[in-house]
């Protein structure tokens, strides 16, 4: 595998870790949002990873080499669904039903702050591949001298 391609690699995995980390924020920032553009509470969102496409030529390539693997990219983003939103009795409260209870998101903050380490703890580890790729192909360039 050349340094390009593991540097292409580890930017890919830091892009995709970095929009995670992004949607992770939103999470959190809309945790007590009970009405949003369309008057519905709001929904959690989580980021879908996938390795990134390669032409049929770059697959045989790739295994003539004996190397795989071409990054990652983020296929979607998508609303939780299965979660179910949290209701709270606040009759006071003006997003209240008729029975007094608000509709709350289905965000867990503590689960969103896992979320949030794992994305950075990738996205360090991404960082480390990428410098010492870039200091290998430095020592590798000072041979010669």
């Amino acid at each position: 595998m050349s340094a390009i391609n593991s540097m292409n690699i580890s930017a890919s995995g830091m892009t995709a870790q970095r929009l995670r980390m992004d949607i992770i924020s939103q999470n959190i920032a809309n945790v007590n949002t009970t009405r949003d553009e369309n008057g519905n509470p709001y929904r959690r969102k989580a980021v879908v990873f996938a390795e990134k496409d390669t032409t049929p030529f770059g697959e045989i390539l790739m295994k003539a080499a004996g190397t795989s693997g071409s990054g990652v990219k983020v296929t979607q983003i998508i609303e939780d669904t299965k979660t179910e939103m949290r209701r709270v009795y606040d009759p006071s409260h003006p997003d209240a039903d008729g029975e007094g209870y608000v509709t709350y998101p289905n965000v867990n903050v503590l689960q969103e702050m896992t979320d949030l380490i794992d994305a950075s703890r990738s996205y360090e580890a991404n960082v480390t591949a990428f410098n010492a790729t870039k200091n290998m192909a430095l020592k590798g360039l000072e041979v010669g001298k």
